[in-house]
């Protein structure tokens, strides 16, 4: 009986506000993509185990459309900060305020960050018809090529379409940009050969590199993955500094309390680091990112800055 009360008082100080707002009213998980995505498996499993620890009931609602931009202005918008948690992406923290001319939110003034969520790194990969098995031998057939080289992406302003347009600034290739609604159509493309290559994320393209369906060229981060153990670097193969994720943050509305926002951030990565959460995310190939707010705050507006210019040189727009 002793242990168990220790234990209860252990736990209430880890997470003193238990109930964000102390009422016992559900909290809302905003998702800014459609269920059964990477991004909603995620959120589901960290809501999971959040809810546990805080004895907080939360409740997965998934808004997607328009890149992202429904979510956050629903997020932005609330009139219960203490009752609404989103995950966001590098699309809507570092690269919609350049893509879209007018946002109906600030992507620095209407959000605070509780914490880094995952990094999702990228591959290259190429069609199996493609005379290429590493980044060298790739540049030299396409370089050859008199049109130039066409590469799918999961839609304009992505992550996997800007890391190509980073690739393409660094290597000088003649690259056409072909969007699709989402990366499995695309992948299904590359691994029909009607696509030369794309940039795709471990967790959607892991399944196809291992079933031999496409060709990995190399990893677009600084060092190798787990998942990928054998698989070199783009860095290693003669890009110097070729760094590229797709990353999620946990925020909240800007009204909410600092308090809550720390309460948010214990919680957040006690469950980061914890063996189930971290074995589920391994296996899916995404690398859990435990960090304080203000680190991820840090972190959001030098990611911000770097896509920013990368967006501006390439003129991308979508409106």
């Amino acid at each position: 009986m002793m242990l168990r009360t220790l234990r209860r008082l252990a736990a209430l100080a880890l997470f003193p506000l238990a109930a964000l707002a102390n009422d016992g009213k559900p909290v809302e998980w905003v998702v800014g993509y459609a269920p059964g995505g990477g991004s909603d498996v995620v959120a589901r499993m960290l809501a999971d185990a959040m809810g546990k620890s805080m004895r907080q009931s939360f409740i997965v609602v998934n808004k997607p459309g328009a890149g992202a931009n429904i979510a956050a202005e629903y997020v932005a918008r609330t009139r219960s900060p203490e009752h609404t948690v989103s995950t966001v992406d590098s699309a809507v923290l570092a690269a919609n305020p350049f893509l879209y001319g007018k946002l109906t939110y600030s992507a620095e003034k209407d959000f605070a960050l509780a914490g880094m969520i995952a990094r999702f790194p990228l591959v290259m990969v190429v069609a199996p018809n493609v005379p290429a098995k590493n980044l060298q031998e790739f540049l030299a057939w396409a370089r050859t090529a008199p049109e130039g080289v066409s590469y799918g992406s999961p839609g304009v302003g992505s992550p996997h379409h800007l890391a190509v347009e980073l690739f393409r600034s660094q290597t000088g290739l003649n690259l056409a940009h072909v969007p699709y609604r989402g990366a499995a159509p695309a992948l299904a493309d590359v691994a029909g050969g009607q696509l030369p290559f794309m940039f795709v994320d471990t967790s959607s393209g892991g399944p196809f590199i291992s079933a031999g369906k496409v060709r990995a060229i190399g990893v677009a981060s600084p060092q190798r993955v787990k998942t990928l153990s054998d698989l070199p670097t783009l860095a290693e193969q003669g890009l110097p500094g070729f760094e590229a994720y797709a990353w999620q943050a946990l925020v909240v509305p800007a009204a909410t309390r600092a308090a809550t926002v720390e309460t948010l951030n214990k919680a957040l990565n006690a469950a980061l680091q914890s063996d189930d959460v971290k074995a589920r995310m391994q296996a899916l190939g995404i690398e859990p990112l435990p960090t304080t707010a203000a680190e991820a705050t840090r972190y959001a507006a030098q990611e911000r800055e770097r896509w920013g210019r990368v967006i501006r040189n390439a003129n991308i727009r979508l409106d």
